[in-house]
């Protein structure tokens, strides 16, 4: 379609859209082909064998697609990516709400929650499966599940 490139850019100018949006009908190239000028296009275009497309309607995306950076494309410290801080709170708080749930089904004792609530504020326990095994190895929940 590359020798039908003036003809497409002459029926773009004219149908005043880009030259992706004009349409030629297969069955008459040979006759698109054989103009050349201007007028001969607009001849073309008035008996109906060169047209142009309706605009494509963009619809947004309801979710638009979210793409993860790899580690090697990551720029800063690891602590740019996520502060000390709320690293400490995604620590804290899960670990503080394991206890409360403890102590209100009474598998702790409200003395062993103030001792055990401290080591969490000391940051002693990595995760809830850090203080579940350090509770089973203490002997203090026997429990399969914490």
């Amino acid at each position: 379609m590359s020798d039908l490139s003036l003809q497409r850019k002459l029926a773009a100018e004219i149908l005043k859209v880009g030259r992706t949006r004009v349409w030629m009908d297969t069955e008459h190239l040979e006759e698109i082909k054989k103009a050349i000028t201007r007028s001969s296009i607009k001849k073309m275009i008035s008996h109906g064998y060169i047209k142009a497309k309706r605009a494509k309607i963009k619809i947004p995306e309801l979710h638009p697609k979210r793409r993860t950076r790899g580690e090697g494309s990551r720029k800063g410290r690891k602590g740019s990516r996520l502060r000390k801080k709320r690293r400490w709170i995604n620590t804290v708080r899960p670990l503080r709400n394991m206890l409360k749930e403890l102590r209100d089904e009474k598998k702790i004792e409200r003395k062993e929650y103030r001792r055990l609530y401290s080591l969490v504020k000391s940051g002693m326990f990595r995760s809830r499966a850090h203080l579940r095994l350090y509770l089973r190895q203490r002997g203090i929940v026997h429990e399969n599940r914490t």
